[in-house]
Parts: structure tokens; sequence; C-alpha cells
């Protein structure tokens, strides 16, 4: 474990390798033993973290990013060990280290900040005692840590600090947790921080405070930072360098900016081409997927590990292995493990036709639509509201929301967590009863408030597909029969029909017939979102609400599936309500866009006017809050003062206005502003007119 660094290795010349770097990583080879073998799930490893530098780790679930973390951690689970290789940390060889120098290692040199911050903090503790700890564990006295914790809450941009000292992590947002986490994190003032999906399921503006805070943090105290991720814009914002993992293996690395803007390994490329980047519609193009899945740890024993799933792959990439190339590139040195890494950008997208062949079905599918009903409304919310009553005050979730939905259309809900999206979409699907006067309208004929008073056709008509496949599905069920439950319902359909019609729905989201008798727990992320949505359109619904569908996938995942709704959409005229913190994916799949704040209706029209502006100025601002893959494209990001009112306690005039960076003054506080028509069916409730707008947001009209 502790000899030379193998043969293989020139990712880096070790003899010029600072021993003050934060990290260094040597031929790292870890294995876990299963099933009475021992599996490698990293293979001759090689990186180095500088001092002060951010450096990204991406790849698809199962690459080895988290197992990379807890190598350097020395926190690998019973059944897993460094085969090979070294960890240095702030120079000391983590493997050598005895008990108490890990410990010490731990305490003073290295920080980790987990994906969720609410099991990271003690539900029973208080953050002042939780993070006071954190000081104490690096040789502060009590009282010393308690000062210094209440200091590093102010540091970390918590408002009120001495309130949240006093506060459990229950009472506070998941944006605040986060931020708490990170304090504790920092307590020690660590040569390196590990963060490991740290915005994964936050919303946008929340996402781009805890990323601001990051960058901030490690420029004031010269912390170097690896920071694991799917998502590729979140790195291309904050990572100077990058490393690709794939199956275990480092397949490449470079400077962000290059390694994003001229990839050299076929992986790579196929990654960024999954993206629903700006500019991209359902109505343009199909997204780019990556065919096959990844090759079980340590099976692939010779030739290049991406070979079955690369485009570009022959006889030489099966038989032999590729060597690291190396090869400079505008911002530093670029390393590709692709036998044809001059060749990679000219890899043949998986849809090399999808533009054309999207939208000759499209012109038919509309020209359909048309014939059979023009601008047909599928579902109708009048004057909509939602009060909860909790310990006695009247909390209104949702306030007087008006939205329609035509057939075969996408209206995309946005806005920050809190603003009443889930509930709304509860309140359509009858699993909440909306207050007295609000409206609800099924192909004009009126909803019943709750789902037990629906007929068999109006909850078979609207369904949904939740966030997380693993809280609808029923682990110890077979495929078969979860969908088949749903088939059931159909009074119509027994025996070899049903069989039939199974094996039909099946091949509509593309899931192979070998997983049909497969338990729930045996599939992918993605694999299990399939049978999510093929058994929400078990019963041919015309509408389909979906909360957050992809958020917790792979970019590869996320566009399968989000590729396999738009055809279905084609197919079948089915609306959706599309409920997502990603404004790409929301612009990608979405014909409009609703925006929601504090339960209000701020903003409402086609997907471009509202994406392209003008905008109403809480729009801008998610917008502005939203990474992007070029970090040359991250314009000023407006930053809202404080935290979401609470709906218990809503501001009077507009509801924005205690947040509202353009604030006109006291029509704001006093007076509701009324919805204006900015255009084609686009309107914005400001008080600050369309023209004026336009010219505060720099945006002009051909």
């Amino acid at each position: 474990m502790n000899g030379p660094p193998p043969a293989s290795f020139p990712a880096f010349d070790v003899s010029k390798s600072d021993r003050t770097d934060a990290l260094t990583v040597i031929g790292l080879t870890v294995t876990y033993r299963t099933r009475g073998r021992e599996r490698e799930v990293l293979h001759d490893i090689s990186l180095r973290v500088r001092r002060g530098e951010a450096y990204g780790l991406v790849g698809e679930s199962g690459c080895g990013k988290s197992t990379m973390a807890m190598a350097a951690l020395r926190y690998l689970p019973r059944n897993g060990k460094v085969k090979a290789g070294k960890i240095l940390i702030a120079g000391q060889d983590v493997q050598a280290l005895d008990a108490g120098a890990l410990r010490s290692l731990r305490a003073t040199a290295i920080s980790m900040v987990y994906q969720d911050p609410g099991r990271a903090l003690n539900p029973s503790m208080t953050i002042a005692r939780q993070v006071a700890e954190a000081f104490e564990a690096a040789g502060a006295s009590r009282s010393e840590a308690l000062a210094r914790a209440l200091e590093m809450l102010g540091r970390v941009r918590i408002a009120a600090p001495e309130r949240v000292m006093d506060s459990y992590p229950h009472q506070l947002s998941g944006g605040m947790q986060q931020r708490v986490v990170i304090a504790m994190a920092l307590a020690s003032n660590p040569a390196l921080l590990i963060l490991d999906e740290p915005t994964t399921g936050l919303d946008a503006t929340v996402e781009a405070e805890v990323l601001d805070l990051v960058a901030q943090l490690r420029r004031e105290l010269g912390t170097a930072v690896l920071f694991i991720s799917h998502n590729l814009a979140v790195i291309g914002r904050m990572c100077e360098r990058v490393g690709v993992l794939y199956a275990g293996k480092l397949v490449e690395e470079g400077a962000t900016q290059d390694v994003f803007a001229r990839p050299r390994h076929p992986y790579t490329v196929g990654l960024l081409r999954c993206l629903p980047t700006s500019g991209r519609s359902k109505t343009l193009e199909r997204l780019d997927t990556i065919a096959g899945q990844l090759p079980a740890p340590g099976s692939v024993t010779q030739g290049c590990i991406y070979a079955e799933r690369c485009r570009l792959a022959d006889d030489r990439c099966r038989r032999e292995a590729p060597p690291p190339h190396r090869v400079g590139a505008a911002h530093g040195d670029q390393m590709s493990r692709c036998h044809y890494h001059e060749r990679a950008m000219e890899l043949p997208r998986a849809n090399a036709d999808a533009r054309a062949t999207v939208g000759a079905a499209n012109e038919t599918t509309q020209a359909q639509t048309q014939a059979a009903k023009p601008g047909a409304l599928v579902l109708r919310a009048e004057h909509v509201s939602k009060t909860f009553h909790v310990a006695g005050v009247a909390v209104k979730a949702v306030d007087d929301v008006s939205l329609d939905l035509a057939t075969g259309e996408t209206l995309g809900l946005v806005g920050e967590s809190g603003s009443g999206k889930t509930t709304l979409a509860k309140l359509m699907l009858g699993l909440l009863a909306p207050d007295a006067g609000s409206i609800l309208e099924l192909d004009g004929t009126p909803l019943p408030a709750r789902v037990t008073r629906r007929n068999d056709a109006q909850v078979k008509s609207l369904q949904i597909v939740f966030q997380n496949p693993d809280s609808a599905l029923n682990r110890s069920h077979s495929v078969k029969r979860l969908i088949g439950r749903a088939l059931s319902r159909l009074a119509a359909l027994r025996g070899a029909a049903q069989d039939e019609r199974l094996a039909a729905l099946a091949a509509a989201v593309r899931l192979p017939n070998r997983y049909l008798s497969a338990r729930t727990r045996q599939l992918s992320g993605g694999l299990k979102q399939r049978v999510a949505i093929a058994r929400a359109f078990a019963g041919e619904p015309r509408v389909v609400v979906c909360d957050e569908p992809t958020s917790a996938l792979d970019v590869s995942v996320q566009a399968s599936i989000l590729n396999l709704l738009a055809d279905l959409q084609r197919e079948r005229g089915t609306s959706y309500v599309f409920i997502s913190h990603d404004l790409h994916v929301v612009r990608y799949l979405s014909d409009r866009i609703a925006v929601l704040y504090l339960g209000r209706l701020l903003e409402i029209g086609p997907a471009a006017a509202v994406f392209e502006g003008p905008h109403h100025p809480y729009t801008e601002a998610l917008l502005s809050s939203a990474p992007a893959l070029d970090a040359t494209q991250h314009g000023a990001r407006i930053r809202l003062s404080g935290e979401m009112p609470s709906p218990a306690e809503p501001p009077s005039g507009c509801v924005f206005h205690t947040r509202c960076p353009r604030k006109l003054g006291a029509i704001c506080e006093e007076q509701a502003p009324p919805f204006v028509d900015a255009g084609d069916g686009h309107r914005i409730r400001c008080h600050i007119p369309i023209q004026d707008l336009r010219a505060l947001q720099g945006i002009t009209r051909i």
C-alpha cells in the first residue's frame, strides 16, 4: 500500500507534488468484498487538490465519487479497503496514521458536508450545542466554543444568529440547515473541505446562496474544496479543475473551462450533451442520451471500460486499455484515457436526426389536436385557495390562483420551497380540499374537491409522478404486479388483454421485458422512475402532475426521462403540470410557465416569454440564480434580502416587496399590484410598468 505508484500513473509528476497540497491521491485502488469476492470500485486513481483550489469530481451514480471521499476520510465501510496507493492530506499519509492521529486529522485538517443536512444534524440538540461541539473538538473551551459558534453562524450569513443558536434543526429551512452544517465543517479551518452533493434538493436561490457562501469562505480562509456533484453547471460555476470518473477510473481531467469547452473523452462529451441547456426545447430536439448501463464493479478485465457504451469504440478499444494521454489546453494540461481523444468531439449524437424527427412529430400532433378540438382546455382552476389552521393560526398556502391547462400542454410551476407549488398540485389531484369558492373543472365539468368523491374516470384522468419513486413503489412487489394493479382498475381489461396492455406500457416507457419480473429494489433510479411513469399512464390519464421527477437523477438518466415524457405527450396528447427547481429542465419541457411566491401567482405566460423577459423581479432573481455550464455566462446574481416571509403573516401590498430589489416605495407596501399584460398571453403582477421592466432588465424588442 505504501510502495511506489503504479507505472501507469502519469496524471502528474509526484516528485514535483507540493507536500502542502490539500489532497494528493496516488495510484489509489479501493475494493469492496461482496459475496466472498473482492470487487474494485476505484482503480489506479491519481489526482491532487492544491491549497485554496476547488476541484470538481463528476460522473454517474456508482462511478465511485463518494467512495473517493470516504477513502480520503478513512471512513470506508467494513467490507471496503484501500488495496493500493496513497492518500495524503496536508502532507500526512492517511493510511499510516494511528487512531489518535487520525482523530486529530479529522478534527483539524479535513471536513465534509453531506447531501442531506437534516440527517447530519442531531434533532434532539440545539444548534448552539452542535456547532459549539465542532469548536470544542478543535481544542476550544466550552465558553470560547459558544462565542466562536455565534461568530461563525454570522459568518455563514445566517440572519439573527442568536435566535438560530437556540433553535432545533427541524425549526430551520433546508438552506439554513446547510449553512449550519457548513459552519460546523469550517470550525477547524480545515485544509480540505469535501462537499458531497451539497445543493441537491435546494431551490435555485438557496443553492446560489450556498455556492456563493462556499466561494467566499474559500477565498477568506484559503480552504481547498473537493466538490462532488452530478450537476455539471454547479461544477462549472464553482471549480477551477474537474475530474471525470467512470466505473471507478479517472477518464478525463483538466481545467474546468477546457474540459467543458472541448472534452476529450466520449463519456464527458455524452454527459455534456445530456444537459437541457439554454435555448434547447422539446419542440426542437430530443436530448442526447448515453446508451446502456455502468459495468458491474470489477467486471471489465481488459480494454476500455467505456467501450460497450461508446459510439467511437472499435476492436482496439475492446482489446487494449487506453493509457492516459496528456495534451496542452488553454488553461493547462488536459488528460484523457481514450485512444481517440482527438476525435471525441466528433462523436455522433445518439439522436443525430432528432431535430427533424421531433419537428415532424410536433406538426403531426398539433394538426391532429387542432382538428379534433381546437384550443381545448382539459383542466381549469379558478380563484383556488387553501388555508391551513396551525395552532389556531390561519396559514394561507395558496391564495386566489387562477390558471388553465390545454390538451397536450406542459405547464411548469416554479418558485422557492414554500411557495405553494406542491400544495396547488395536491389541490388539483384532490389530495387536499380547497377553500370555499375555489373552482376546479375537468373538460368543463366541475371536479369534486376530494379524490374520494371523484368517479373512476376523473380519478384516472389525473395522476402523479413523485420525485422519489422509492416512496411511491412497494419494494417487495414485482414491476409486473405494480403496473398490473393499476391496470386491474380498468374494468374492460382482463387476462390476455391486460397482459397485452402491460407489455405496451412497458414498451412505451422503454422498459425492457426482462425487468417485469424484477422487484423495484433491484432496479436503478432511472428504471424505477420509468415504472412509476408507466403506472401513472396505466389509466390513459388526461393530466399527469410531475413533482420533481428528475431532481435526484444523473444527467444521463434525466435526459432519457425527459425524452420519454416528451414522447408520451406527443403520442398521447397528455398534459403535464411540471414542478421543478431546475429552471433549465423546466424551460426544456414546458410550453408555459407559472411563477408562484408565498402562494400567489406573480407571473404566467409562454416559456420563451417568461425566460427571455420582461420578467417579474422575482422571476428575474430566480433566473439569475440558476448556474450555467459555461462560467463566462454567469451574469450578476440578484441577491434577495432575507428569507421568504411566513404565510401566517404575509406582507401587505405586494407580497414580494420585503425582498424586492426593484421596490418602488409605498405603493408596493400598501397596494396589491394587478396583473399587467405583456403580450401573447404573458401576464406579470407588478406595479412597475412593462416598458420600465424592459428597460431595467436590459431587454430589447426587434
